[in-house]
């Protein structure tokens, strides 16, 4: 008899997957904890392992096909083993229907990214849908089940059943679907991966869930700047990697966090978590993708400490080793967005943190400067530091504090005052 397989949660938070690859067929043997697909979620993308071993009788997903965790990937048939199903009865039916307990909808209003991009191109009121997931979540199936049937209840049709509804109200129309682009002659058309799907899903939801805001800072490093660069070829010759700036900037972010710990937060419905442990994520890309690993407690690490950890974590996204633990746990990131040379952005929150500081290119420019003997023009090495927050957890006063905290740290790293170890 065959025994399903499921699809994994992968990571914290994660509720659905895709199949970017099978690695198996029916009729294949597996051995236990071989791999029988590469998965990619919004965090990771990693080979699922099978968990028996036995032939492999059907796949039940796709490649490219996006699934909740928990739903039947494929079936095997275990080698050895005879599995016993426990019949339902009709007594047991009737003893289910019996119960009058109401319904669990304590996740009906948990929408997946892939649940919210159906319900938007086919105009259906989520609120209108009785979801069959856990907790009375909406699924993908419940909302195909629903467009198949014809009968979607959107927001128009609810808005016209109601008897009092003003003449003006019936006119409303509902928002057109805005058709594809098409390619014309001469065009390239590039499959979308199942990476920049993932990337794609995570940001969408990051931008329609929380409620952006910004907000930035100049910073002159000009100290920052000739210390760095008196002790880079030492440092470069003793450890075996190169000292870059962004240990420094990751740093002075966590020693401001530590002084404004509202920073280190998550939105969670009814309640506001602060966070703990201090793991910052930082941002990676590849020709086409872009991982967001995590530096784990990144308070106990020294600036030698934290510019070794982003060199190996950086290492491992370019090698494809990167494992599902490293993309974990993150609680606020820093985006070095400096190393394209950009001098402004305004970056996406890293879902469900609170905040994404980003560090733009150090640039020399003239600033007026104080002197003792007034204010004179001189040439300075100045960065931009750009803040996006979650407008649900966190306010300007504090966002604004936390920032010139990390101004007034920077400004005043020096030999003397920053330890590298």
């Amino acid at each position: 008899m065959a025994t399903e397989m499921k699809m994994p949660q992968l990571g914290e938070s994660v509720t659905e997957g895709t199949i970017s690859k099978w690695l198996v067929q029916p009729g294949q043997f597996v051995n236990k904890y071989d791999p029988i697909a590469e998965v990619m979620t919004d965090k990771v993308n990693a080979e699922v392992p099978s968990s028996y071993t036995g032939t492999i009788k059907e796949l039940l997903v796709q490649e490219d096909e996006t699934v909740e965790v928990g739903v039947v990937i494929c079936t095997i048939d275990i080698e050895g083993e005879t599995i016993v199903e426990t019949p339902v009865t009709e007594t047991s039916k009737t003893e289910t229907l019996s119960t009058n307990q109401p319904p669990d909808e304590s996740q009906k209003r948990r929408y997946s990214p892939a649940v919210l991009r159906m319900s938007q191109e086919h105009n259906i009121d989520l609120e209108q849908v009785t979801g069959s997931g856990k907790g009375g979540r909406i699924t993908r199936k419940d909302l195909q089940k629903i467009i198949e049937g014809g009968g979607k209840p959107t927001k128009t049709s609810i808005i016209e059943t109601v008897p009092e509804v003003s003449v003006e109200a019936k006119k409303v129309e509902p928002p057109k679907k805005v058709e594809a682009p098409v390619a014309a002659s001469g065009d390239i058309e590039i499959p979308v991966s199942g990476v920049r799907k993932a990337i794609a899903a995570n940001m969408v939801k990051s931008k329609h869930e929380a409620p952006h805001a910004w907000m930035m800072v100049e910073v002159d490093v000009t100290n920052l700047v000739h210390f760095r660069n008196q002790i880079k070829q030492e440092f470069k010759q003793k450890e075996g990697f190169n000292l870059t700036f962004l240990p420094f900037f990751i740093k002075a972010t966590v020693e401001a966090l530590k002084e404004f710990p509202q920073m280190n937060s998550m939105w969670a419905e009814d309640k506001i978590i602060q966070k703990k442990d201090l793991n910052i994520s930082i941002a990676v890309a590849t020709e086409d993708s872009l991982f967001v690993p995590v530096i784990k407690h990144a308070d106990e690490k020294s600036i030698k400490g934290i510019g070794r950890e982003v060199q190996e974590l950086a290492s491992k996204v370019r090698s494809g080793k990167l494992s599902s633990q490293d993309m974990q746990g993150g609680t606020f990131t820093v985006n070095n967005t400096g190393s394209f040379g950009s001098v402004l952005s305004t970056p996406i929150i890293n879902h469900p943190q609170a905040a994404i500081l980003s560090i733009e290119s150090i640039v020399k420019r003239p600033v007026v400067i104080e002197s003792p003997t007034g204010d004179m023009i001189a040439i300075r090495s100045m960065v931009n530091l750009c803040l996006s927050l979650d407008h649900r957890v966190l306010d300007g006063l504090v966002c604004g504090r936390f920032l010139a905290r990390v101004k007034e740290i920077l400004e005043t790293m020096t030999e003397e005052t920053t330890s590298i170890y």
